[in-house]
């Protein structure tokens, strides 16, 4: 019952900060209310990587015979893709209970509270509290689909992302509120497989935390395969009492329409999961609804911790873990260095995929910065042509002054595996030269960084 440290929560902020501390020493428990892995293997980063592949799959079979492969009409079977994805979820999951019980973990099943001294409450299914004491405690209670007060969820015709994944049947139309990550990879997943799927976006652009470039890029793909696209726009209501959903929305210049579909779904965020964890008992302070802690997740009292998605900076699963594995680290006396946020690699799995990293073009330049800026297209690519897959672009900007590599963009077929290159990159504070110095192997994709790179500097080959 007595621990050196209690983890609140299983996701891949809290699953991996346990193992680093069982690694170190520590005697150390986890504390999980419904399945190991969290959100992000159970509903979350995984299965919709298993939905993903399934609709791009399909895509490329529609398409066999632009390789020159003749094939039957292929048909989609949405319960079989869905169960494929639980599957994959499921397999995941147990990966964890393997790694728990490798690591000496001890696993508690319920809800997590803190209390005084040390102490953490953990609630059962049944209602029975046990209470665990522990040196330390960290919080990683990870985030949920987020509600606007004028389009509640309901789970069946107005739902979030965990409902999105799990649907039982395939609706004929979809609209999607918002066009962050999820949006954009449910809105590709469902509109590949047939559904009629249009895009609502209260900003200008999609994706609007990428850089303008590739947003354009992502809506001109998007509407070639069929998605509408409404940028400046908001919903204002649902009216769901009828078969389908009656959606009232509104453009930036004033102008009112409604769109009838099957389903709404609502991906215009997350909220943390802060309720019923003890903040207020212990005194752990918050703001905007994040914990507030230091650069190695110490709050504000002793032997209190948070991480992921209820901290400062984004909500995403690899930084959950390097801020879990920081925080045990520093725990145990070591010296970790605190995180770089400014180069944690963002990726968006649709087809194109996206990948970017560091500042944005305008970014750089509202920040004063004399930027120079390469892009190379996918359609001059060998490896891309050779594939089939010539939509995108890699595109890089460097500080003119010091050659210092500022940010890149990328959209393409599996850019999300290219853009480890230029995090690495960033962190050795490589210049635009040693890229375009170091060489990079012929036919790949990966190529086009260096292209990019050359092109920034007037020295492209294949432009």
């Amino acid at each position: 019952m007595n621990y050196d440290l209690i983890v609140i929560g299983s996701g891949p902020g809290g699953y991996v900060a346990a193992i680093r501390a069982s690694q170190l020493g520590l005697k150390t428990a986890v504390v999980e209310k419904e399945n190991l892995g969290g959100i992000c293997l159970n509903w979350g980063c995984i299965p919709t990587k298993a939905l993903l592949k399934s609709a791009q799959v399909f895509e490329y079979i529609n398409h066999a015979a632009d390789y020159g492969i003749t094939v039957g009409a292929p048909k989609a079977d949405f319960s079989a893709v869905v169960k494929r994805s639980r599957g994959v979820a499921d397999g995941m999951s147990k990966g964890v209970q393997f790694l728990m019980k490798k690591n000496k973990i001890d696993v508690i099943i319920g809800t997590g509270k803190l209390k005084k001294r040390g102490k953490v409450e953990v609630t059962d299914v049944t209602g029975k509290k046990t209470e665990y004491t522990a040196k330390h405690t960290i919080l990683a209670t990870g985030a949920r689909s987020k509600e606007l007060p004028n389009v509640k969820q309901d789970g069946k015709k107005i739902i979030g992302y965990r409902e999105a994944m799990n649907l039982s049947t395939q609706p004929e139309s979809m609209l999607v509120m918002g066009s962050g990550a999820i949006g954009i990879e449910f809105a590709y997943f469902y509109a590949a497989l047939g559904t009629k799927v249009t895009v609502v976006e209260f900003l200008d652009n999609i994706l609007p935390r990428e850089d303008k470039d590739v947003s354009k890029e992502m809506e001109k793909i998007f509407k070639k395969k069929g998605i509408t696209i409404l940028t400046s726009t908001s919903v204002e209501s649902v009216n769901t009492t009828g078969k389908k959903c009656v959606v009232n929305i509104k453009s930036k210049d004033g102008k009112t329409d409604k769109i009838e579909c099957d389903v709404v779904l609502s991906a215009v965020g997350i909220s943390t999961n802060l309720d019923g964890i003890g903040l207020e008992e212990v005194g752990v302070k918050t703001d905007k609804g994040l914990v507030i802690v230091d650069d190695f997740y110490q709050t504000d009292v002793a032997g209190v911790y948070a991480i992921g998605d209820i901290v400062k900076g984004p909500a995403l699963a690899h930084v959950a873990s390097a801020e879990g594995i920081i925080c045990v680290e520093k725990i145990t006396g070591k010296n970790p260095e605190p995180i770089d946020y400014g180069n944690i690699p963002s990726c968006t799995y649709s087809n194109p995929e996206i990948a970017s990293v560091g500042l944005t073009e305008e970014e750089a330049k509202a920040k004063g910065i004399a930027v120079k800026v390469g892009k190379f297209p996918f359609s001059a690519s060998g490896k891309a042509s050779a594939g089939g897959v010539k939509d995108g672009f890699v595109k890089v900007i460097f500080d003119a002054k010091y050659g210092e590599w500022l940010g890149c963009h990328m959209v393409g077929s599996n850019v999300t595996e290219m853009i480890a290159e230029v995090v690495v990159a960033r962190k050795l504070e490589t210049t635009g030269h040693e890229i375009i110095k170091s060489i990079h192997p012929h036919p790949t994709m990966s190529e086009a960084i260096m292209e990019a790179t050359a092109a920034a500097y007037g020295e492209v080959i294949h432009l």
